[in-house]
């Protein structure tokens, strides 16, 4: 078991305080990294398209706190008085390294504290490989909960809503179980991901946290036959059999699915054979935006990752979901330049690539009716 991260609270909250009047004086035409902050730092809207914050330093509380000030009367304004659910990366209940540590999920609650809307915020997740509240025991969140008097929600004991979702094993559609707490857009919620590489679609980010944290489990499920007989879990499920259809997927659960806020901590981010085995990467960096495809898109190009490879971003972004030309997108803060790694790919990563060649059709697909035969229902219709 992990033991709980111990917080100096007042060492942080002096840090912060000392980032915010900074970014107070800052002007609004500031020269990029100036002052720590730049553009527009208060919810005002931009001309460019969507605003990223990027924050580099070496308190991830502090980094992601301050990230989070660059878009404060926005963020207030929009969660007015919904419930604000805060959704980490609990991937495996008992990897740190693939998982959103409790110093990040901290900084979010010093933040929701800060614009009085603390009292409002569940922190919830549904494991991908064990019990949920395990996860939050090992990674300190139970007593990160206790300190700020807020409820933690396992979504596999919660409601669920049946989605239905594509299969390239047989082309047919699946059933598949999933959150309604994440499903309602009347709830604000916030992706609280990890900057990670994937072994299925290149990266996973504040998109994917959200999507394939929301197929739940049965109470007793364990990998490998284990657990409770009958225990089902539809994780899988939306997976769809294969590279094709889980970028599908991600893409089309993506209207119904996505953060309003996207916080990505690459304090120390994961390359290699991630999502669990991979190895960390110093990067000290964290992302942050209300546009949370803007927000992946950055986060891509600081992992040093071609975009064109990320299926289901490139979907979305063709699809007008958010931001995805670099060029459009305003950064507050660090330049992205200044921190870009290249992080190392999951070594099956020409495997994933599938996904951006066209797919084989048998020749009894390739076949057609003549249009005679093709129209003739309603030929009368077509004068």
């Amino acid at each position: 078991m992990y033991e709980a991260v111990k917080t100096d609270r007042r060492r942080f909250l002096g840090r912060v305080a000392l980032a915010g009047a900074a970014a107070s004086m800052a002007s609004v035409t500031s020269a990029p990294g100036a002052l720590g902050l730049t553009g527009a730092l208060a919810g005002e809207p931009s001309t460019v398209g969507s605003r990223v914050a990027v924050m580099h330093g070496d308190d991830r509380r502090e980094n992601i706190f301050r990230a989070l000030r660059a878009f404060e009367k926005q963020i207030a304004r929009d969660i007015g008085d919904r419930l604000v659910v805060i959704k980490p990366n609990n991937v495996a209940v008992n990897i740190q390294l693939s998982a959103t540590h409790a110093d990040a999920i901290e900084g979010i609650l010093e933040f929701l504290k800060s614009i009085g809307k603390l009292r409002q915020a569940v922190i919830a997740e549904s494991a991908a490989n064990g019990p949920t509240f395990e996860g939050f025991s090992n990674y300190g969140y139970t007593k990160l909960a206790e300190r700020y008097g807020v409820k933690l929600i396992d979504l596999d004991k919660e409601e669920v809503e049946t989605v239905w979702v594509f299969d390239q094993q047989d082309f047919r559609p699946r059933s598949a179980r999933l959150s309604k707490m994440l499903l309602d857009r009347r709830n604000y919620i916030i992706s609280a991901a990890k900057m990670k590489t994937h072994d299925r679609v290149v990266a996973t980010l504040s998109l994917k946290n959200i999507v394939f944290g929301a197929p739940i489990k049965d109470e007793g499920f364990r990998w490998g036959g284990k657990g409770k007989p009958g225990a089902k879990n539809d994780k899988p499920i939306v997976h769809g059999s294969g590279f094709r259809a889980l970028n599908y997927n991600l893409f089309a659960l993506a209207p119904r699915l996505h953060p309003h806020l996207a916080v990505i901590d690459g304090y120390d981010g994961m390359e290699g054979n991630g999502p669990t085995s991979g190895s960390a990467v110093d990067h000290r960096i964290c992302v942050v935006s209300p546009d949370w495809l803007a927000a992946d898109r950055v986060a891509v190009e600081l992992m040093g990752i071609d975009f064109s490879t990320v299926g289901y971003l490139n979907f979305c972004g063709e699809a007008g979901f958010g931001q995805t030309d670099l060029a459009r997108i305003e950064i507050i803060g660090e330049p992205i330049a200044r921190h870009i790694r290249r992080y190392q790919l999951h070594k099956n990563i020409e495997q994933q690539l599938i996904w951006m060649k066209p797919a084989q059709v048998s020749s009894s697909d390739r076949r057609q009716p003549a249009s005679a035969e093709l129209f003739a229902p309603c030929s009368g219709m077509l004068g």
